[in-house]
C-alpha cells in the first residue's frame, strides 16, 4: 500500500468531526493529542511523536525551522484521515498536529494519533498517517547546523 495522497484534491473531502488537525506555533501537547484520540470504543491509541534530533547524516544540528502552507496542509491532513478510513474502517479518531517556527533539539515537531478498537489497526493507521504526511504535506524545514550553516529541505 502506498502512502501517496492523490495529486488532485478537487473532490470533496469529508471532515470527520471526531478528528482534529492543526498547525501550531506554540509547543505541542502530547496529553492533549492523546485526549483528542481517546474514546470509550477504543482498545488502542497509538501516538507518534516526531522530535528535533541533534544531527542529520552525522552533521550536528542545533535547531530546525518549519514553515507550512497551512490551508493546504490541513486539507492534506483531512485527506490522510479519509484514506485511513478506506483501509481501516474501524478507526475512531485521527489527530495530526504539526509545529511551525524555530524548534530546538529535543522539541516535538509533530504528533500523530490514531485510535480504534484493535491495536494492530491503530499502529498501521498511525504509521500510514505519518508516512503520508511526510510525502504530501506542504511543510518545509530549515536545518540549522552547529557550524552556522543552514539548508532548506522538504519536510518531513
Amino acid at each position: 500500500m502506498t502512502s501517496k495522497v492523490p495529486a488532485s484534491l478537487n473532490y470533496p473531502i469529508t471532515a470527520n468531526t471526531r478528528d482534529n488537525f492543526a498547525i501550531f506555533f506554540a509547543p505541542l501537547s502530547l496529553s492533549e493529542v492523546y485526549d483528542l484520540a481517546d474514546d470509550r470504543a477504543n482498545g488502542a491509541i497509538v501516538v507518534m511523536s516526531g522530535m528535533v534530533r541533534n544531527q542529520t547524516g552525522g552533521r550536528p544540528v542545533v535547531a530546525l525551522e518549519y514553515q507550512a502552507y497551512e490551508p493546504m496542509a490541513i486539507q492534506v491532513f483531512k485527506q490522510i484521515a479519509t484514506e485511513i478510513r478506506k483501509h481501516w474502517s474501524d478507526v475512531n479518531h485521527v489527530v495530526i498536529h504539526h509545529r511551525v517556527g524555530r524548534l530546538q533539539v529535543g522539541e516535538i515537531s509533530v504528533l500523530v494519533a490514531a485510535s480504534c478498537p484493535h491495536r494492530l489497526q491503530a499502529f498501521e493507521a498511525c504509521r500510514y498517517a505519518i508516512d503520508a504526511l511526510k510525502d504530501n504535506a506542504p511543510i518545509w524545514k530549515k536545518e540549522w547546523y552547529e557550524d552556522g550553516e543552514w539548508s532548506w529541505t522538504k519536510c518531513c
